[in-house]
């Protein structure tokens, strides 16, 4: 008898490593498929905010229903629980190998429909299917153990998530094509079906199952009220957010870098992992200390410090993974019997949900900044676990009316603190709320309030005062525009995020000078001076990105321009606030067609333009599928056959040039480049900036005219392109940026 139980522990221990690569298996391929599909539907449906807003509410909606369809059939015998799961992954299996389905948006189409159309009829199934195998295996594991703590599984999912996340970027999408994409994902997915019915044959079936059901009664715990329930949501909620401002706040007050969006969400992955591993050191340990890094790490979070932009952005990335540790570990700590695993996880994605939908949705449209992101640490600073460092202080808080007078006192004094920062005494300030905060850990209320007190000192106050003056700032689901008067300077700008994105010149008579990337030793300004020369004076001539409208600057009497932006706050703040005169001096009337330039231009009428420039870039965010094969397709039937295209590629963090000349030399287009530098110019334009243009047109005389030698000038000239040895031309069906990063690239 001792054998038998025994070689049945020996069994139960050894089912462990099959349901950790399940669930492994499972979390890779959720946050494998959400870039993959992303890449899939950028050409088909454009960049719009609308299209991946909806489709975040479909990924939300398909992960939450997941989980609560992982709730509801735990209420089954194992055996059901396993029959059910098997028929909805074979059911799931007829939408295999994965991809968009083949029908296009008609052209009057609402994204805010049409998308999670598309979306759920492409891959709803799947994606309810494989979002249920984190707390369905955890169950079964439960079940299928005897009992043992599930919990621990759960790091392995987000490791999981974790290699999925960073694997798309790193490994996959280099390495291959869309449709090997798919079927990468497909034999996944065949795999963790037959992973499924394995775990399912380790569940007790026949007397064993009787034996469990007869046991079950005797082992099942309370059901956890609803206080404890929306404290997990909360707990949930707040890293989930922090996550999303932290990514927002990272690309647009600190450095706009390529794949930074990763590292955020890489974070928030592993924090479950290291709060719900089964060795408690380094969770329990930074939960320690987890208050005072909030305190100074949040409180200094919005100083505003340009200098050093690598370590601020470090800085912040320390605060999401200690405050989503801490939150993590809490919920750890207040997890319910394995039993009530199941509610558990809903309860812990609707907080998840909740968190992400505030700072994705809701905050551009309620905020004109990041304010969803200071609010967020001061969340956390609430929940945190805390504890007083030393006994002396929790005698001095005591409890009841002391307590309430201490905290009023806190309040106050950061309240004064603030008033005396603005007047100048910032410093000083700054000092008497961090003792007040340090003193203050072990009491939620007061410690949130010197928080606060210290995020408005550092950076908060002045962002305030930007939003309480008229139209200097404007936020859309695309980014933060600032428009930024220097009086003295007698110059306006726009900004967005760290990059400008135009210059205006105040003084009398130099309102209309071309500035920053567009003046006339730039490259679209040689080629917009020389249009009448090579195109004529009646040239047709499309600009897709707005910016400040500073091109404007070069519209000639007899031309007509046409403007394509993506963003309506751009089309405001250029053409209908006043605070830029370019449009309505220059290009009075200039139709804006506001959507995705690739898709509009690609319902344009072939040969509609004579110059086309593209200067879609949001600050160094790169808009791939307007560099496709595909898309210089669309470009070159709606140019005219001596029409010229210009391509803004400067950039900070990535070498484009490659990209420009592998779709030249594959569509047949002439191409020459032209880097601008501010310093090499013996003489450089006041508020002019160095940037990068590329020139293409199908006939070669029209280049030939535009880079004359003739035309040389000391600052910079035209050259050919220098291809990149094996680097091939970005399609709809292939890209990466990995091999472009200056920082990598050889």
């Amino acid at each position: 008898m001792e054998m038998t139980v025994e070689r049945q522990g020996m069994s139960r221990f050894g089912r462990g490593p099959l349901f950790v690569v399940t669930i492994l298996t499972g979390s890779f391929l959720l946050f494998l498929v959400q870039p993959m599909i992303a890449r899939m539907a950028l050409p088909r449906l454009g960049g719009a905010p609308a299209v991946w807003n909806s489709a975040m509410l479909v990924y939300q909606a398909l992960l939450l229903g997941g989980y609560a369809y992982a709730h509801a059939i735990g209420r089954l015998a194992p055996a059901r629980q396993a029959l059910i799961h098997i028929i909805l992954l074979a059911a799931a299996a007829l939408w295999l190998p994965i991809g968009l389905i083949g029908s296009n948006p008609p052209a009057d189409a609402a994204p805010v429909i049409w998308v999670p159309w598309l979306l759920v009829l492409s891959i709803g199934p799947l994606f309810f299917a494989v979002a249920a195998q984190a707390p369905l295996m955890q169950r079964w594991y439960g079940i299928a153990s005897g009992g043992r703590d599930p919990y621990a599984l759960y790091a392995a999912s987000n490791l999981g998530s974790f290699v999925g996340l960073i694997g798309y970027p790193l490994v996959v999408e280099p390495r291959m094509s869309i449709a090997g994409q798919s079927w990468l994902w497909s034999g996944g997915y065949a795999l963790l079906a037959l992973l499924v019915i394995i775990c399912a044959l380790t569940l007790p079936r026949g007397k064993a199952a009787a034996v469990a059901a007869e046991e079950a009664p005797a082992i099942r715990s309370e059901k956890p009220g609803w206080a404890r329930q929306l404290h997990w949501i909360a707990l949930a909620a707040v890293p989930s957010g922090l996550m999303l401002s932290t990514t927002t706040h990272l690309t647009t007050d600190i450095v706009a870098m390529p794949l930074l969006w990763v590292i955020p969400l890489a974070l928030y992955l592993l924090s479950f992992s290291a709060a719900f591993a089964a060795n408690r050191t380094i969770a329990d340990a930074i939960t320690r200390v987890a208050p005072l890094l909030i305190l100074v790490l949040g409180g200094f979070a919005l100083l505003d410090d340009h200098d050093q932009p690598l370590l601020r952005a470090g800085l912040s990335l320390l605060l999401l993974f200690v405050v989503a540790i801490a939150l993590h570990t809490r919920m750890y700590r207040l997890r319910p019997a394995p039993d009530r695993l199941t509610g558990f996880y809903l309860a812990m994605s609707i907080g998840g949900v909740i968190g992400g939908l505030f700072a994705a949705l809701l905050a551009p449209v309620v905020f004109d900044w990041t304010y969803e992101h200071p609010l967020m640490i001061v969340a956390a600073a609430l929940l945190v676990p805390q504890g007083y460092w030393l006994a002396a202080i929790g005698r001095a808080w005591g409890s009841g009316q002391r307590a309430r007078i201490l905290t009023l006192a806190v309040a106050l004094v950061t309240l004064l603190a603030l008033v005396t920062s603005v007047s100048g005494g910032k410093a000083i300030a700054g000092a008497v709320v961090l003792a007040l905060g340090i003193l203050s850990i072990g009491r939620a209320i007061p410690f949130a309030a010197a928080l606060a007190g210290l995020l408005m000192i550092f950076g908060g106050w002045e962002s305030v005062a930007a939003s309480l003056t008229d139209n200097a700032r404007t936020r859309s689901y695309f980014g933060i525009y600032t428009v930024t008067t220097d009086a003295k300077a007698k110059v306006r700008r726009l900004v967005h995020g760290t990059t400008v994105h135009g210059t205006q010149l105040l003084s009398p008579g130099q309102e209309m000078e071309p500035t920053s990337y567009y003046i006339r030793r730039s490259g679209v300004g040689r080629a917009l001076t020389m249009l009448p020369e090579l195109e004529g004076p009646n040239a047709r001539v499309g600009i897709v990105g707005l910016g400040a409208g500073t091109l404007a600057c070069y519209a000639r009497p007899g031309q007509s321009w046409r403007y394509y932006e993506i963003d309506p706050a751009v089309v405001r703040i250029a053409r209908d606030s006043g605070q830029f005169s370019f449009m309505s001096r220059c290009a009075r009337g200039a139709p804006i067609e506001v959507g995705d330039a690739r898709l509009t231009l690609q319902s344009a009428a072939p040969a509609s333009l004579d110059f086309l420039a593209l200067d879609a870039f949001s600050s160094d965010a790169v808009p791939m599928h307007l560099l496709t094969s595909e898309a210089f397709g669309i470009y070159r039937r709606t140019l005219s056959s001596r029409g010229l295209l210009l391509v803004h590629i400067s950039n900070r963090y990535l070498e484009l040039e490659p990209v420009i000349a592998a779709a030249a030399k594959q569509g047949g287009w002439n191409a020459a480049i032209l880097a601008y530098y501010v310093s090499r110019d013996p003489d450089p334009v006041p508020q002019g900036s160095s940037s990068v243009w590329i020139a293409l047109s199908p006939d070669a005389e029209v280049i030939a005219k535009l880079t004359a030698p003739g035309l040389k000038d000391p600052s910079g000239d035209w050259r050919p392109l220098r291809e990149k040895p094996g680097f091939a031309a970005w399609t709809d069906d292939f890209s990466s940026i990995l091999p472009l990063v200056k920082a990598w690239a050889p």
